[in-house]
C-alpha cells in the first residue's frame, strides 16, 4: 500500500509526508508506533498535531505509512484557533472509526478541557492513545529512544510490590518527607510506554501511579512543576518550590521564586479539588537520566512525583473531579513500599 492510499490522501497526511524532518527522530518514531502502540496493518490511526510540532509528527507519519494502516491526520491550527475552546470535531469524528490515536502538539494554556473531550473517546472506545504533549526535538533522541521492554519490566516489579502495601514513604537529601497511605478501593496502573487498551498513556513512558488514600508532609520540588507553567519556570533546582501537605490538599507553598509560588498557588486553587492530591506516581523509566524542564519526560524520571488536580477517577476509582491537575517532580528519592525500600538516592533497588 502507498504512503497516500494508506492515509486516504487527507491533505494534512499529504503534507505531513512531504514534511522533512531530523533523521535522529526515526527511531523514537519507529518505537512509537512499533513497540509502544504495536499498530497493526488493518488497523486505523488518527495522528493530531500543530504547526510547532509538525516536523516530529512527520516521523510518525513516516513510520504509519510504512506500516501500510489507514490513518488520518490532523493539524489544530488548520481547523480553529488556539488555544484551543473545544477539540475540532473533524477530530473526534474520525476517532469514532480508530484503533489507535496519537497526539503530539505543543499544549497551550487552558486547553486541558479540549485534551478531556479527546481522551472521553480514547476512554470509552477502549483505544490504545499516545498522549506526546509538548514533545520536544530533545525527547525524541532521549526518552522515546529508551529500552521500554526493560522499563514495562521494572513497572510490573514496582507495582506488584506497592499493590499489596497499605502506605509508601519517600524522602530527600533537599526536604522532602511524605506519606501516602494507600486506599484498597482505587487502583494502581501502568503506563510503562507499551500501550494497551485499558489505559493511554503519555510518550515516552514509565510510570506507576494512583490515587493515594491521604499524603501528608512536605514535598520538595526541585525538578519541575507541569502543565503550562513548566515552560514558564524551567527546571527549579536553584529555587525549589516547597509544598506543605495534610489530609490530601496543600497547605501552604513557598519558594525563593515569589512568582513561581504565586502562579502554583493561583493554578492549584481553580476550583474545590485543585489542591487535592489526585495522583501519587513513581517514575521508571531507567533511560531517563536527569530532568530536562519537559513534564512530559520528566514526571517519567526515577523517583516520586505527585499531581493535584484530576484524579483520572474513570482509571483509578476515585470518585471526585477536578477541572485541572499540575504534576510536581523531585530529585533523587529514597523510597519504601511500608518497610522494604525500593530506591536510595534516585537508583532503584529492585533490578528489571
Amino acid at each position: 500500500m502507498t504512503a497516500s492510499a494508506s492515509s486516504n490522501i487527507f491533505p494534512a497526511a499529504q503534507a505531513l509526508l512531504a514534511t522533512p524532518f531530523p533523521i535522529d527522530f526515526a527511531p523514537g518514531a519507529r518505537s512509537a508506533v512499533t513497540t509502544c502502540l504495536r499498530v497493526e496493518p488493518q488497523e486505523k490511526v488518527t495522528l493530531i498535531t500543530d504547526q510547532a510540532t509538525a516536523p516530529i509528527a512527520a516521523s510518525l507519519a513516516k513510520e504509519l505509512a510504512a506500516n501500510g494502516c489507514r490513518w488520518n491526520a490532523f493539524v489544530l491550527e488548520d481547523l480553529a484557533p488556539r488555544p484551543l475552546v473545544d477539540m475540532p470535531s473533524e477530530v473526534l469524528a474520525d476517532m469514532e472509526s480508530s484503533d489507535v490515536s496519537i497526539f503530539a502538539v505543543g499544549v497551550q494554556r487552558n486547553e486541558l478541557h479540549s485534551r478531556m473531550q479527546m481522551t472521553e473517546v480514547v476512554n470509552r472506545r477502549h483505544m490504545r492513545h499516545a498522549h506526546m504533549v509538548n514533545i520536544t526535538p530533545q525527547i525524541m533522541c532521549e526518552g522515546m529512544r529508551a529500552d521500554f521492554a526493560l522499563v514495562d519490566r521494572l513497572s510490573q516489579k514496582v507495582i506488584e510490590k506497592v499493590r499489596k502495601a497499605s502506605y509508601i514513604r519517600a524522602t530527600t537529601a533537599a526536604g522532602t518527607d511524605i506519606r501516602a497511605d494507600l486506599n484498597p478501593d482505587y487502583k494502581w496502573l501502568k503506563t510503562s510506554g507499551i500501550i494497551s487498551r485499558e489505559k493511554w498513556g503519555n510518550l515516552p513512558g514509565g510510570e506507576i501511579f494512583t490515587t493515594p488514600g491521604e499524603v501528608n508532609g512536605t514535598f520538595v520540588v526541585d525538578g519541575v512543576v507541569g502543565d503550562y507553567l513548566c515552560s514558564r519556570f524551567g527546571l527549579l533546582s536553584d529555587t525549589p518550590l516547597t509544598i506543605e501537605i495534610k489530609g490530601n490538599r496543600i497547605v501552604s507553598c513557598h519558594s525563593d521564586n515569589r512568582e513561581l509560588c504565586d502562579a502554583f498557588w493561583t493554578y492549584t486553587h481553580t476550583d474545590e479539588n485543585s489542591d487535592r492530591v489526585g495522583e501519587f506516581a513513581i517514575g521508571t523509566n531507567v533511560g531517563v537520566e536527569r530532568v530536562i524542564g519537559n513534564i512530559l519526560q520528566d514526571e517519567k524520571f526515577p523517583g516520586i512525583h505527585i499531581a493535584f488536580g484530576n484524579p483520572y477517577g474513570e482509571h483509578t476509582g476515585a470518585p471526585w473531579r477536578s477541572s485541572t491537575h499540575i504534576d510536581v517532580v523531585g530529585l533523587r528519592f529514597n523510597i519504601w513500599v511500608e518497610e522494604e525500600q525500593i530506591m536510595q538516592d534516585g537508583r532503584f533497588l529492585i533490578e528489571p
